[in-house]
């Protein structure tokens, strides 16, 4: 049976004060899925996440909660299926982090906002879901950002929703904050069946966690899709705008402009002993060859993206002849060589060819340290 969309938009458009900023927004997510908004800054992703939260008015065009027009929806209604957490840091005085996740019952407490024995207990075991017990007697304003996040996420969970809208929720967390809260609304996802819809910055991340990816651009919606379909170099160059440097889908990562001009090094390299060599040449402002390298190595989307030239044999082939001669016409011309690899197999047996030939002219180099030396 086909899944119902939890949320839905329909001929959408956003902006502050009747005037439009992005137009035509048409997006869904089923429930327990992911849907993340990337984007450059001020392209508007806040403004959908502000509008589908009804924190912003709706310029024209509807917003779909299950079948409901959330704009028809009393607050307190919408207050216990959906829940928000925005960027901006609060600063509650004298609340403790139970107090603020308490604060996420008002839907069901009434005018007077006491807590039932249930609504405590809900507190509590919002503040277990995010591994945030400890700091129920802690002041709000004492702890730390990763904490607040947490307790923010808890306070969220609260209202027992059946989507939560995020913006920017890693903004002002390092690596382990990411990941950790990363984690948690995954596992929400899976084990509630709750509906995430948030923006995220970290394209790699996104790539990873979300189920649907919205491309904001200043000029529109410009491509919604699964992240395979999403997370292309040239759809993600296109989006952001990107110039300098190179997008690699692969790892999810950026790369630098490669070092041009005429290769001073050559680098045989393979199976990930390459990369941190390629990195390392290209800081130093290094034109590199990198080969013979098949097309499906690790190695070869970020040789492809920093250096000055790289022989490519086809997957699962034994390095051919023709692909030797020319390394090896390469490699004679260059002022160094580097062998990061560790040994040699039945595919890339061609490559110690290249190596051999290195140890008899002297280019051989025992590591970058070698090749400052050389290049002064």
């Amino acid at each position: 049976m086909k899944a119902v969309e939890k949320l839905r938009t329909e001929h959408l458009t956003v902006g502050y004060n009747k005037t439009p900023l992005l137009t035509d927004i048409q997006i869904s997510v089923k429930p327990g899925q992911i849907l993340t908004l990337i984007g450059p800054n001020g392209a508007g992703k806040s403004t959908i996440l502000k509008s589908i939260a009804a924190q912003l008015a709706l310029v024209s065009g509807t917003v779909y909660l299950d079948k409901d027009d959330l704009g028809r929806m009393r607050p307190q209604e919408l207050a216990k299926k959906m829940s928000l957490v925005l960027t901006q840091r609060i600063q509650p005085e004298l609340m403790t982090c139970f107090d603020v996740v308490a604060s996420g019952r008002y839907p069901y407490t009434g005018r007077l906002g006491l807590l039932s024995q249930q609504d405590k207990e809900v507190v509590r075991r919002s503040l277990a879901y995010v591994h945030a017990e400890e700091l129920a007697e802690r002041d709000f304003p004492c702890i730390s950002d990763g904490q607040r996040q947490r307790v923010m996420l808890a306070r969220a969970l609260c209202q027992e929703p059946e989507i939560i809208v995020l913006d920017e929720p890693t903004s002002f967390l390092d690596i382990r904050h990411k990941l950790e809260l990363l984690s948690l609304l995954k596992r929400l996802a899976l084990e509630q069946n709750l509906t995430v819809v948030m923006s995220l910055h970290e394209l790699d991340l996104a790539q990873k966690i979300s189920d649907r990816v919205v491309c904001v651009h200043p000029s529109g919606i410009q491509r919604c899709g699964t992240p395979e379909e999403v997370f292309t170099a040239d759809d993600i160059q296109s989006l952001y705008g990107v110039e300098a440097g190179h997008y690699e889908p692969m790892f999810g990562s950026l790369e630098l402009p490669s070092s041009t001009g005429v290769p001073r090094v050559f680098v045989i390299g393979g199976g990930g002993a390459g990369i941190p060599v390629y990195r390392q040449l290209n800081r130093m402002g290094v034109p590199f060859t990198a080969g013979v390298l098949h097309e499906n190595d690790v190695d070869y989307a970020v040789a492809k993206a920093l250096a000055a030239k790289v022989i490519a044999e086809q997957p699962f082939e034994p390095i051919g002849q023709e692909n030797i001669r020319a390394a090896l016409d390469i490699l004679r011309r260059c002022e160094a060589v580097l062998c990061p690899l560790s040994g040699f197999g039945s595919m890339n047996a061609g490559n110690r060819t290249l190596l051999e030939e290195a140890e008899r002219l002297g280019l051989l180099k025992q590591g970058v340290h070698e090749i400052k030396l050389i290049i002064g």
